[in-house]
C-alpha cells in the first residue's frame, strides 16, 4: 500500500478492482466515504458481481474474471490515444525514455525467449540498452523505436474497447465512460486511488493485473502524490506484517532473499545484490543491502556470526527450488515426502486449493501440529462428518496435536495494517484454560529442541546451538524484547564517519533507525524496514497522537510506519522537477533550496538536490518501471492470458492454456477442467457478517449468515430449473459441493467472445465445526494453480457445473 487509508479521503476517484472493500473492508471504506462525502470524489467499481461497494458506487461495470489485464491495458491505450497522460511527471519519473536491448519482442500472446518445453521464459531481450559508460541508454524525446514508451504504446494497441466487450463482457459504452473519468485524472490536480485485494492477486497471473494498474497510475502521475497510489487492502490485521518480517518461504525479514544453491557462500550471494545505479546519481538504496544482511545475521547468531565465518551464512537454508510454497508443501506431503506439518492460526484445510489433494497430504503425515485459539477443520481433518467430510478415519493414522493458543485480544504487541503502520496492543483479557501465547510455545519447542541438538549433536546442529536467544525469560521472551531485537541495537560503539571522535550511538543502546546499519558487525537487526520502530525515544508504535497538520490525513504521530515513519511511499513524486507540489492544495513535501520539508518523512535523502535525484530510490534506475526488465517471470509488461480453466480460448494464442509459465505440477493438470464439460465460470468472495473462519464460532455472526449458499443470476436459474432457495450440487473436476441457491440479479450473464458466461460465486466461510451450520467452501472446487511470481493459489477463476439437489449428509436441514 503506497499511501494509508486515511489518505483516501484526499482523492477524486476511487477505482475498486479485485476487491469489494465495503464488505470485506468496513471500517477502510469510512475513507471512500469521506472523499466521497468532502471532496464530491466519484467511486467506479469493476467486479463479477454486482457488490456493496458496487450499491454506492458512481459507476459500476461486470467483467469476467480473469480478464483484468485487458481492461487495464485498454484504458492505458485510451490515455495514450487521447492523450491524457501527466507528461512532465511520464517523462521524469519513469522509465519511459529508456531503450531496450535489441531481440525483445512479443507475439502471439508470449515475449520473447520462451521456452515451451521448460515452460519459462530466457529474459535476457527484456533488458536495456547499455553505453560504454555502463549506464542504461534514454532517449528523453521519446523518438527511438525501442524506448520504452514506444514499445508500450505497441503493446497496448491491441487492446480496444472492441477487445475489451469481447474478452471481459464488458459493455462497450461501459468501458468508455470508465475509461473516459480515468483518464481526467491525468491532470495535475486530479488524483485517482486504486483500491485492489484477493480478486487481483489469486490469479496465475496476479502480479501482473497489479501491475497493469501501477503502470496506468504512473502514466496519470498518481504514485506518491496525496489520494493516489495502489492500494493493496490487506486481509487479516498482520498480514503485512507477515511478509515484512519475512514468513515466506523464499524471504527473510523486511524483502531480503533466502539464497539458493547456487549462492555457495556469501560474496557470491551478494555479486548479484551489488545493486549499482543504472542512470548517474541515483540513489539505488538497495546499494545498502549488505547492512541489512550482516545486521540480521548478527541479530539472528550474535556472537557466532563473525566476518571470518561470512556473519553464519553457511547456517541459512539454501533453496534448490524457487520457493518452498504452500502448494508445493502439499504436493510434496502427497509425494509422502514431508513428515511433519506445523500449521500456527491458520486452516488449510478450508484455505488452500483442492481440498481433496490437501486432506490426501494431511492424510499421510506422522503428526500434525496446530496451534489455534479455536477448533479448526484442519486439526480435525481425520473426522467424518458425512459429505461435509467424507473420509475414513481409521484409515488416517496421522497423529495430531492440538495447542490452544491466545487469541488477539487477549495478546499483546503489534500488528501492522495494510497502509504499514506498525500499531501496539495491549490484552484486553486474560487467556482461559491452558491457552498460552504463540511465542510461548515456539519457546518452549525451541528450548526442547536445543537441549537434544546439545545432548545427540546431528548432523549439522549449529544453527540450532548457536541461535541468539538472550531474552529475561528464554522461556517465554516479552513482547517489548521482540520489539527492540527487531529494531537494531548497537553492538560497539557507533562512531561518526565525518568525524571519528564523535559517538553517534553507544554499545547497546538501540539504533535510531536503519540508516545506522552497518556491515561491519557492529549493529544488528531483526527487520531493517522496521527500525525505528522501538528505538532509545521509546516504542513508537504506541504512539497516540493523532494531530494531523493541515488535515492531511498523515496523522505523523500515532504509531510508527515503515520505512522511517513515512506515511506515503514515493511522495518525493508528489513535487515536480524543481520541487514544486504539483497541487499546492495536496502538498506533501517541496523542495526549500536546501532541503526538502512539508507534512511527511521525505522518501528521499532530505538535502537531494531535485533535478539531480529522481523520487523512486529504490529502483536502480532512480524512476519507477513501465517496463520491468527480467523481473518478473511472466513478461516486463502485462499481457492478456486466461484463467487455466476457462469459459473461452486466448484470443492472442488458441493454443496457451493460462499463464505459460504460472505454477502448476504435473499431478495436477489431468485435474483441469474444460468448459465443454463444466461451463460455468466460478469465482469466491467474502461475507461482511464472517470473519474468515473465525467467526462461525460466534452465534451471533452465525445467525447472521447462516447458511453455507451459491450465487446464480436468474437466467441460469431458469435455465436449470433451480429455485431461489433449493439446494443445487455445485461441482468441478477436483471435488463437489452442496449449497443453497441464492438466485440475484447481482450477477448477470455476460457476452465473451460471442459465447454466454455465467457466473457462479461461491462465499468461503463455512466448515464442519463451530457454531455455524456445517458447509462447503470453494476450494473443494478450486484448481491447484499458483501465481507465477509468488505462487499465490488461484482462487478466483475456475469452471464448475451446477444442478438442483438434495440436501448434504451429515447437517442439519432446513
Amino acid at each position: 500500500m503506497t499511501n494509508a487509508w486515511t489518505d483516501i479521503k484526499n482523492t477524486d476517484l476511487v477505482v475498486v478492482m479485485g476487491g469489494n472493500a465495503a464488505e470485506a473492508h468496513p471500517c477502510g471504506f469510512k475513507w471512500v466515504t469521506e472523499a466521497k462525502a468532502h471532496r464530491g470524489a466519484k467511486l467506479i467499481v469493476v467486479d463479477p458481481r454486482y457488490t456493496r461497494t458496487a450499491s454506492v458506487s458512481d459507476v459500476y461495470a461486470p467483467i469476467r474474471q480473469g480478464s483484468d489485464i485487458t481492461f487495464l491495458n485498454a484504458v492505458i491505450n485510451y490515455c495514450i490515444q487521447n492523450d491524457k497522460v501527466q507528461w512532465e511527471y511520464t517523462k521524469a519519473y519513469t522509465n519511459a525514455a529508456f531503450i531496450v536491448k535489441e531481440g525483445f519482442g512479443y507475439a502471439d500472446g508470449l515475449f520473447s525467449g520462451y521456452d515451451e518445453e521448460k515452460r519459462d521464459y530466457d529474459r535476457s531481450s527484456w533488458d536495456y540498452e547499455f553505453g560504454e559508460d555502463g549506464f542504461a541508454k534514454v532517449d528523453p524525446t521519446l523518438q527511438h523505436p525501442r524506448c520504452v514508451w514506444n514499445l508500450l504504446k505497441a503493446h497496448v494497441a491491441a487492446y480496444t474497447p472492441e477487445l475489451v466487450e469481447r474478452i471481459c463482457g464488458t459493455p462497450r459504452q461501459k468501458f468508455l465512460q470508465i475509461a473516459g473519468m480515468i483518464a481526467e485524472c491525468s491532470s495535475p490536480t486530479k488524483t485517482m486511488t486504486s483500491m485492489y485485494a484477493l480478486g487481483w492477486t489469486q490469479h496465475s497471473h496476479g502480479a501482473q493485473n497489479i501491475r497493469a494498474m501501477a503502470m496506468l497510475q504512473l502514466i496519470l502521475g498518481n504514485i506518491g502524490v496525496r489520494g493516489g497510489g495502489m492500494n493493496a487492502l490487506r486481509g487479516h490485521s498482520n498480514i503485512q506484517g507477515l511478509t515484512d518480517l519475512g514468513l515466506m518461504s523464499h524471504l527473510l525479514t523486511g524483502y531480503l532473499n533466502m539464497p539458493t544453491e547456487k549462492e555457495v557462500d556469501y560474496k557470491t550471494y551478494m555479486a548479484s545484490r551489488q545493486f549499482r545505479p543504472l542512470r548517474p546519481g541515483q540513489t539505488s538504496y538497495w546499494q545498502n543491502y549488505s547492512k541489512f544482511m550482516v545486521s540480521f545475521q548478527k541479530a539472528m547468531w550474535g556472537d557466532a556470526a563473525t566476518a571470518e565465518n561470512d556473519w553464519c551464512y553457511h547456517y541459512l537454508s539454501k533453496l534448490d527450488v524457487p520457493a518452498y510454497d504452500i502448494l508445493r508443501m502439499f504436493e510434496l506431503m502427497n509425494q509422502g515426502k514431508v513428515n511433519g506439518y506445523i500449521c500456527q492460526g491458520f486452516n488449510p484445510l478450508l484455505a488452500f486449493p483442492n481440498r481433496g489433494k490437501v486432506a490426501a497430504g494431511l492424510a499421510r503425515l506422522k503428526f500434525l501440529i496446530t496451534m489455534d485459539p479455536l477448533e479448526t477443520e484442519t486439526a480435525r481433518f481425520w473426522e467424518n462428518h458425512g459429505d461435509f467430510n467424507d473420509v475414513d478415519t481409521k484409515a488416517i493414522q496421522t497423529e495430531v496435536f492440538q495447542l490452544p493458543t491466545v487469541c488477539f485480544a487477549e495478546d499483546q504487541g503489534s500488528l501492522t495494517n495494510s497502509g504499514r503502520w506498525l500499531q501496539w496492543f495491549w490484552p484486553a483479557a486474560t487467556p482461559p484454560g491452558e491457552a498460552k501465547a504463540d511465542t510461548w510455545i515456539m519457546a518452549q519447542i525451541f528450548l526442547r529442541m536445543r537441549e537434544l541438538y546439545r545432548k545427540e549433536g546431528g548432523a549439522f546442529p549449529d544453527p540450532i546451538l548457536n541461535l541468539s536467544w538472550q531474552y529475561h525469560n528464554p522461556g517465554e521472551p516479552e513482547p517489548e524484547e521482540l520489539a527492540k531485537e527487531i529494531n537494531g541495537r548497537a553492538l560497539t560503539d557507533l562512531r561518526d564517519p565525518a568525524d571519528p571522535s564523535r559517538i553517534l550511538v553507544e554499545a547497546g543502546k538501540q539504533v535510531v533507525n536503519f540508516s545506522q546499519l552497518r556491515d561491519d558487525g557492529s549493529t544488528m537487526s531483526g527487520c531493517w524496514i522496521y527500525s525505528g520502530c522501538f528505538n532509545e525515544a521509546g516504542n513508537n508504535m504506541a504512539r497516540r497522537d493523532n494531530h494531523d497538520p493541515d488535515n492531511t490525513g498523515a496523522h505523523p504521530n500515532w504509531t510508527f510506519a515503515w520505512p522511517l515513519n513515512r506515511r506515503t511511499l514515493y511522495n518525493r513524486a508528489s513535487a515536480d522537477l524543481d520541487g514544486k507540489p504539483w497541487d499546492p492544495s495536496r502538498k506533501l513535501l517541496e523542495w526549500d533550496g536546501a532541503k526538502w520539508v512539508g507534512y511527511d518523512v521525505p522518501d528521499i535523502a532530505p538535502t537531494a538536490k531535485p533535478r539531480d535525484v529522481m523520487p523512486f530510490i529504490m529502483n536502480q534506475e532512480g524512476v519507477s518501471r513501465l517496463f520491468a526488465r527480467g523481473m518478473l517471470r511472466d513478461g516486463p509488461f502485462p499481457a492478456h492470458m486466461e484463467p487455466f480453466e476457462s469459459p473461452i480460448a486466448n484470443p492472442f494464442n488458441p493454443k496457451m492454456r493460462g499463464n505459460p509459465v504460472g505454477r502448476i505440477f504435473e499431478s495436477d493438470v489431468a485435474q483441469f477442467g474444460t468448459s465443454e464439460e463444466f461451463p460455468y465460470a466460478a469465482t469466491s468472495y467474502r461475507l461482511t457478517e464472517h470473519f474468515h473462519y473465525w467467526t462461525k464460532h460466534n452465534r451471533v455472526n452465525a445467525a447472521l449468515q447462516p447458511e453455507f449458499f451459491v450465487e446464480l443470476s436468474e437466467e441460469l436459474a431458469r435455465e436449470k430449473g433451480i429455485a431461489g432457495g433449493s439446494w443445487v450440487r455445485v461441482w468441478s473436476k477436483r471435488g463437489s459441493v452442496r449449497a443453497k441457491a441464492v438466485v440475484t440479479k447481482r450477477i448477470r450473464p455476460l457476452i465473451c467472445d460471442g459465447k454466454t458466461v455465467h457466473v457462479i460465486g461461491i462465499p468461503l466461510h463455512w466448515g464442519f465445526v463451530g457454531a455455524a451450520r456445517k458447509g462447503f467452501g470453494p476450494n473443494s472446487l478450486s484448481p491447484f494453480v499458483g501465481e507465477a511470481n509468488i505462487e499465490t493459489p488461484g482462487y478466483k477463476a475456475f469452471l464448475v457445473n451446477i444442478e438442483p439437489s438434495t440436501a448434504p449428509r451429515g447437517g442439519v436441514v432446513a
